[in-house]
């Protein structure tokens, strides 16, 4: 839970409620643009080091406030052993994979943004389904399914090199909130997100300068 008070406390301190009101105009006088992206975040599971992957599509206004829905998978092996008896009553060691994959609901608020740096505050919640399963004589064997309520808070530092083009991180904390047969435990971890990101947008505009699009809605911009 100390990680939970630090990034909650984080947040608090980062967005004051100056920079609440701020955002929440950008969003009532502002006409949005398409957010669509593919990620990948990596977290530990039972001290081994995984992949999360997900996919996601929202609306951001000015790149200041994003906000959308998106699914998250667990992306990689992550197993427990478990004892089984073969068909001679031997016994057998089968590695119990972690399986999961949920609905994220996301929010992203800038705070502070200068012409190469942005520092904004993303917050997640997600609902899905974890289980675990195993192989079996060439059978998957699947354990029952249990409910999953995701919340993760976190810091998004953004480097921005070109007017189309940057580097990111993004650092956070999952909490399942929902744990059921230590499945929910399994799932708290520290997620870490490094980032190259590409606004297509702005390269075209970068690269037509004197195209219709590009007069009409650009141009590129710091």
């Amino acid at each position: 839970m100390k990680a939970f008070a630090f990034i909650a406390i984080l947040c608090l301190s980062l967005t004051g409620k100056a920079q609440f009101l701020d955002t929440f105009k950008v969003f009532l006088h502002s006409k949005p643009s398409i957010d669509a992206r593919l990620e990948s975040r990596y977290s530990f599971f039972s001290n081994v080091a995984t992949q999360v992957s997900g996919v996601r599509l929202g609306l951001s206004f000015r790149r200041k406030l994003r906000i959308g829905i998106g699914y998250s998978w667990l992306n990689g092996n992550v197993s427990d052993k478990i004892k089984k008896l073969s068909p001679t009553g031997s016994p057998l060691l089968l590695n119990n994979y972690l399986k999961f994959g949920y609905l994220c609901y996301y929010a992203d608020f800038v705070f502070y943004k200068n012409k190469r740096w942005q520092l904004s505050v993303p917050i997640q919640v997600g609902t899905g389904l974890a289980w675990f399963q195993y192989y079996d004589n060439g059978q998957t064997v699947k354990s029952t399914k249990h409910f999953l309520l995701i919340y993760e808070p976190g810091i998004s530092i953004q480097f921005k090199a070109f007017k189309w083009c940057g580097l990111g991180l993004d650092i956070g904390y999952r909490f399942a909130l929902k744990n059921t047969h230590n499945v929910g435990d399994k799932l708290n971890s520290l997620t870490v997100a490094p980032k190259l990101l590409i606004w297509f947008d702005q390269l075209f505009y970068t690269a037509a300068p004197k195209s219709k699009l590009t007069k009409r809605f650009g141009p590129a911009y710091w």
